[in-house]
């Protein structure tokens, strides 16, 4: 096993099996890639010469480079062409009976050296080894899709596997220019099983009708910065394939959350598919596409649009970092604005910050001082709420405590005009029940802002049962003006955002309770593997762990599923005042300022 692996074979020219292949000749091995369909050989070599041609156009690698690439790819159409192979990677369909055969064949096919790699992302690793005659040579080497782009590979060792086969194919990720990630035999492995599970809830939200596929969508692109929603990717992955490895990983956990959402099954076994059948929870423009056309579910501009409230002045309740950037915001928009905290010199101190915050855009260039002067005139500090007499829109964002903001609603309902629209930013808490507190809950709506609220394009426009039409068309219509994305979502714990972030970073928490893999690795995956801006256990920190705690209970107490308990890690961390960067310890330690 202590070899250069300089010749490796690929079983299965799919997509994966050609991008790996892609991947392996680039880097100066040869390549022997073998699939029992000859059109798929084609295929893989029709594919390599386009990917290598337009590498050679945008400057990656030059005319020679791609010749010599082309020249160690070979194709064939059985087993026996791996003879010579120092390594075999296998990725065929996602079945146990397949994988074990092709196993079987290649023990009696490849040297008594050879390393022996699946490619899979669901079937246990150790199952697969347990049928091939030298299971110690076995591990899992998954790839990401599309291999060439994608930084992440995690090698896989069974409790039968060899270390120096782990510490060669680990060696080669990295010649590769890849970045390796050593986990332990478990379905989803590190990113597919937090990865799986979150899209799984998203699949369930939708199909409780709960928020428009569109909303669900843009809610985590825009709220968390990820590259693609969630119900595109599925359709991205294939939802077979993603209804599979849920499968695999629900008869490992016994988790409700990998169970899969009936609708995956649903598509599945109508053939819609996702992009490769042409329809899935999208339809697009051709099987294999990836452009999005309109279908019957396509919400239509005018289905969105309702005769709202005139809005020309907004009262904003608070004097932390949210209440000063959702005022700002409101106020480079054009509108004039109320800034009321408990007393004058909080009022004040908030508008200082907005005046900084703004200094800053001027120095940048993305402001001009004309504007700037003329945002922070717009914008009244007021020690009283009595301020908001004449405003027409008031947003309270104040502390998230239901008892605080239900006395500061009674209060609005008694200092704001008939028909001012009153409005809560609430991450977790139920708008209904601040809404109770007035005598008017059909003028109250919830307009959840992110945080920092002028650079965040999100709001979370929240009705309840009594929330009036013209309420709800009138902040969709403000939203618009101060520029802002609004996706509608119900009155239930986490909204969409939170409702599926959360369960996903109490997941990360407990794959290290259970010693699965280490924060860095896991860290590593989610932002190589995943495209996440951030890694779990560092925007836990970012976000403060007994914030985190907090959405985590709010959530478990309203959906009662097991799963969604918070993870006694997380608990032990915040009892010990470990609540991430503002104590300067979290889950990681950080200098003092």
């Amino acid at each position: 096993m202590d070899t250069p692996l300089s010749t490796i074979a690929v079983v299965g020219l799919g997509t994966m099996g050609t991008g790996i292949a892609e991947v392996l000749a680039l880097a100066g091995r040869e390549v022997i890639g073998i699939d029992i369909s000859e059109a798929a050989a084609r295929q893989a070599v029709t594919s390599l010469e386009a990917s290598t041609a337009r590498a050679v156009g945008r400057g990656r690698i030059t005319e020679q480079e791609r010749a010599d690439a082309l020249a160690r790819f070979r194709t064939h159409d059985t087993l026996q062409a791996a003879a010579d192979a120092e390594l075999v990677i296998e990725v065929v369909p996602e079945t146990y009976e397949i994988k074990q055969q092709v196993f079987r064949e290649l023990d009696a096919v490849v040297s008594a050296t050879a390393i022996l790699a699946t490619g899979t992302n669901a079937l246990s690793v150790t199952r697969l080894a347990a049928e091939s005659q030298h299971p110690e040579r076995v591990l899992g080497l998954h790839f990401f899709n599309p291999a060439p782009a994608m930084k992440l590979v995690e090698v896989v060792s069974s409790v039968l596997t060899a270390p120096p086969a782990v510490e060669a194919v680990t060696r080669l990720a990295r010649e590769l220019g890849k970045e390796p990630v050593a986990v332990g035999d478990r379905p989803g492995f590190v990113a597919d099983g937090l990865l799986f599970g979150y899209l799984n809830q998203a699949a369930a939200m939708y199909e409780a009708n709960y928020a428009s596929r569109e909303d669900i969508d843009a809610a985590m692109k825009l709220g968390c910065g990820l590259p693609m929603g969630p119900l595109a990717l599925l359709d991205l992955i294939g939802i077979d394939t993603a209804r599979t490895v849920l499968e695999a990983m629900y008869s490992a956990s016994h988790d409700r959350l990998h169970a899969p959402a009936p609708v995956l099954g649903q598509l599945s076994e109508a053939g819609l598919t996702g992009r490769k059948a042409g329809r899935g929870f999208y339809t697009y423009d051709a099987p294999g596409g990836q452009d999005v056309v309109p279908d019957a579910l396509t919400p239509s501009p005018e289905a969105a649009a309702g005769t709202g409230r005139e809005i020309a002045s907004v009262g904003v309740a608070g004097s932390g970092t949210m209440a000063s950037g959702i005022a700002e915001v409101f106020a480079k928009a054009g509108y004039t604005v109320v800034l009321a905290a408990r007393g004058q010199e909080k009022a004040d101190l908030a508008k200082a910050r907005i005046a900084k915050s703004l200094e800053r855009s001027v120095t940048k260039g993305r402001l001009t001082a004309e504007a700037r002067d003329e945002t922070l005139a717009r914008i009244t500090a007021a020690g009283s709420l009595d301020a908001f007499a004449e405003v027409d829109l008031a947003v309270e964002a104040v502390a998230e405590d239901l008892e605080v903001k239900q006395q500061l609603f009674a209060t609005l309902d008694k200092v704001c005009r008939p028909g001012a629209v009153l409005a809560t930013t609430t991450s977790s808490l139920p708008v209904i029940a601040i809404a109770r507190a007035t005598a008017r809950p059909e003028d109250v709506i919830g307009m959840h802002f992110f945080n920092p609220a002028p650079a965040m394009k999100l709001v979370e426009v929240v009705r309840t049962v009594l929330t009036a039409d013209d309420v709800h068309a009138t902040v969709r219509a403000v939203c618009a003006k101060i520029r802002k994305h609004p996706v509608d979502c119900g009155d239930r714990a986490g909204f969409i955002v939170n409702a599926l972030l959360f369960p996903y970073l109490n997941n990360a928490i407990k794959m290290v309770e259970e010693h699965y893999a280490s924060l860095d690795d896991i860290d590593a995956a989610m932002k190589l593997g995943g495209g996440y801006p951030m890694g779990p256990f560092e925007l836990l920190d970012v976000v403060g762990l007994d914030v985190s705690l907090a959405i985590e209970k709010v959530l478990h107490r309203e959906f009662r599923d097991p799963g969604l308990a918070p993870a006694p890690l997380l608990e032990h961390l915040v009892a010990a005042g470990c609540l991430g960067r503002k104590t300067g310890r979290g889950f990681r330690e950080y200098a003092r300022r």
